[in-house]
């Protein structure tokens, strides 16, 4: 989709040029439609009415070219272009296809549904799921932490990734999406998203969300390389450190709660780790981000 945009855009400027040429379009009016800047939404409703005039104008004219101009003059309109998908895809079965998109360089956004489990197809483990979970081929608890993808794709240096709860900051949702879709490179958004497999009552998802972040299972930032390029810390941590036990979070969703019935004794135990991974992946965002101050 993106190549296809891009290669059509490219079509339309080519198209212009010749156009300007044969004297079918104003050189001004072709400077000010190729050169506009899109960056904002102000700005592409402006690029949207040069464009309307630009068409308005190739309507009077039967040349070829006018006609060939006008079929793609709307790709000269920034075009915003999204891959939505869940966890299991994107840290399991569709992760060498994410890095790949995401490692090309182009502008492409993607945002993760989290639901850390395989929900569309019966609540199978994903390396989303968290350590002490459970889920089918994890019905003892998943013994391993989870994967941490937005770290592991901040490493690149080029890809905008931010980690957003929408029940915990709902302001810091709309930042991210706002800096994703400003952003001329590929982006990363990774959304927690509470499921009917983590066994909660589902009309109060948005306040389980407010406890994972609370817990510091969800930890909330903005990695942005246009802010390393103009000598700024790229890594914003947009939530306070660890303030409840990892816990008391936990135990509030039968996914966690099962396996403390079934046996104590490793739930504890996988509990007690959960709360070390929390802890470690604290730091390691602290540490991050202090390593990229300038």
């Amino acid at each position: 989709m993106r190549a296809s945009v891009s290669k059509l855009a490219a079509q339309a400027v080519e198209f212009m040029n010749a156009a300007v040429e044969a004297k079918l379009v104003p050189a001004k009016m072709a400077e000010e439609l190729v050169g506009a800047s899109q960056k904002t939404q102000v700005e592409i409703e402006a690029q949207r009415e040069r464009v309307a005039k630009l068409k308005a104008k190739l309507a009077g004219s039967d040349h070829v070219l006018a006609k060939r101009l006008a079929a793609v003059a709307d790709y000269l309109v920034k075009k915003s272009v999204w891959i939505f998908g869940g966890d299991g895809w994107a840290y399991d079965i569709g992760y060498g296809g994410l890095d790949h998109v995401l490692a090309s360089g182009e502008n492409v956004n993607v945002l993760i549904l989290d639901t850390e489990v395989y929900s569309n197809t019966g609540g199978q483990m994903s390396k989303s799921t968290p350590r002490a979970a459970t889920a089918q081929f994890a019905a003892g608890g998943k013994k391993m932490p989870k994967k941490d993808i937005g770290m592991i794709f901040s490493t690149y240096g080029n890809v905008y990734v931010a980690k957003v709860s929408l029940g915990a900051n709902p302001g810091q949702v709309a930042k991210a999406f706002a800096e994703a879709e400003a952003y001329d490179g590929p982006s990363l958004i990774i959304a927690y998203a509470h499921c009917i497999n983590h066994g909660i009552n589902m009309t109060l998802g948005l306040e389980q969300q407010k406890k994972a972040v609370k817990c510091g299972h969800w930890p909330l930032y903005r990695y942005n390389p246009v802010l390393e390029a103009e000598g700024k810390n790229p890594l914003h941590i947009d939530s306070k450190a660890p303030e409840m036990p990892f816990e008391e979070y936990a135990l509030g969703e039968n996914r966690y709660r099962a396996l403390k019935l079934m046996n104590p004794t490793m739930a504890d135990s996988l509990m007690a780790q959960s709360q070390k991974d929390v802890e470690k992946a604290w730091k390691f965002l602290e540490n991050r981000a202090k390593s990229l101050e300038p």
